[in-house]
């Protein structure tokens, strides 16, 4: 059920206070700080880009580098950087791509798949704690909304890719 905005086409208070909540939670997610106890916690010495880098391709096939860019948002030499460190420390290589033998994909090994593992395990750990005093169905209530919300932004976010520039 759609909920009209005002009848003079500002945002409703509902969505200012959804935007702001979602502001507060991006950046204390995104602090430096945040990132190094993260990764502290669960053994694993990554910048961002590369902790990035790495869930990003937990969760989809090897990928060309600049297919990786794309779905990261950033520029391929970014990618190609921060690439090379994660193939130095053993959490990705470059394997053939079948559709292209003179191209490359990259691709997880076992450590960089376990990195991911114990970074989501403790991130996930660190939520619990965060939300211990919450009702099992408040945070399913919660998991259905931010899933539901998360679609509806993707779909928004492909709907203004697909339009006409003029």
């Amino acid at each position: 059920m759609a909920t009209p905005p005002p009848p003079d086409g500002s945002p409703s208070p509902e969505v200012v206070d959804i935007e702001r909540a979602l502001y507060r939670i991006t950046y204390l997610s995104s602090r430096a700080r945040q990132h190094e106890r993260l990764m502290a916690a669960a053994g694993v010495p990554l910048d961002r880009a590369g902790a990035a880098l790495l869930r990003k391709m937990a969760d989809a096939e090897p990928m060309r580098p600049g297919e990786l860019a794309a779905r990261l948002g950033v520029e391929a030499s970014h990618v190609t950087r921060t690439v090379q460190h994660l193939e130095k420390s053993g959490h990705v290589v470059r394997v053939p791509d079948p559709d292209d033998r003179r191209a490359q994909r990259i691709q997880l090994t076992d450590a960089g798949r376990q990195a991911v593992a114990r970074i989501r395990e403790t991130g996930v750990r660190g939520m619990q704690a965060a939300l211990a005093h919450w009702s099992p169905d408040d945070l399913r209530r919660l998991a259905t909304l931010f899933h539901r919300m998360v679609d509806d932004f993707l779909a928004h976010a492909a709907d203004e890719d697909t339009e006409p520039t003029t």
